[in-house]
């Protein structure tokens, strides 16, 4: 499959890209800046800007895709912690924050859609949050909202182009283990975790099993909380 990874320099997206592309698909990562070392096409772009952003990647992406993983994702800077206060955040944080988390699916989809519906079985997969469900029991406000209002782009897309069977999921993730993630054995990962946070190796097993879903279904949100987050 043809695949674009926006977010992907490091955690999850990097896991995701390195994970995939060893599977042997096409993958193309796009963040701010290009790692060191990767096996992947590389597209620099930078989020502060949106549309410049938007722009860059519809200029360097792939002619033909058949997958578009939009993992990028900031939050608050105490978000989180004991520290995090609604009050305390900048208008210019959350401004940079809406813009990545919100206005930037939004924009590269619009710009990148077309070349998608081309594909014979074409994908949107999402990275939300169980701090954006309903109840979530966390207090970031900001970050909060801007996760919700990914399943907002994600139903109102698949009623859109449901003639042209464009599946789309938002992965609800609980907090995550991103320490070296995918040279540690699993099993190893999953005990530094100690089961309040998940290994990316399970999210990427979960990708790679809505990638090779048959066209006649599709998984619309799939929730995945650690298993000793007292909130599920």
């Amino acid at each position: 499959m043809r695949i674009l990874v926006v977010g992907a320099s490091r955690g999850l997206g990097r896991a995701v890209v390195d994970g995939l592309a060893g599977d042997g698909h096409d993958v193309t990562g796009v963040s701010r800046t290009r790692p060191a070392v990767v096996e992947a096409q590389w597209i620099e772009a930078d989020f502060g800007v949106p549309g410049r952003a938007a722009e860059s990647i519809a200029d360097q992406a792939p002619d033909e895709l058949d997958v578009i993983i939009y993992n990028l994702g900031i939050w608050e800077a105490t978000a989180f912690t004991d520290d995090y206060s609604f009050l305390a955040q900048s208008a210019e944080a959350t401004e940079a924050l809406v813009a990545a988390n919100v206005t930037g699916p939004l924009l590269v989809l619009r710009r990148l859609l077309p070349r998608l519906l081309d594909s014979a079985q074409p994908k949107i997969i999402l990275t939300g949050s169980t701090s954006g469900l309903p109840r979530s029991g966390r207090p970031e406000v900001a970050f909060g909202a801007s996760k919700n209002a990914l399943n907002g782009i994600a139903d109102a897309l698949r009623e859109n182009y449901r003639e042209q069977r464009l599946a789309v999921t938002v992965l609800q993730l609980g907090y995550l283990n991103t320490d070296d993630p995918l040279h540690t054995p699993k099993a190893r990962a999953a005990e530094a975790g100690r089961g309040t946070q998940i290994p990316v190796h399970d999210v990427l097993d979960v990708i790679r099993m809505l990638l090779g879903l048959s066209p006649a279904s599709f998984v619309r949100e799939l929730v995945m909380p650690a298993i000793l987050d007292e909130r599920f």
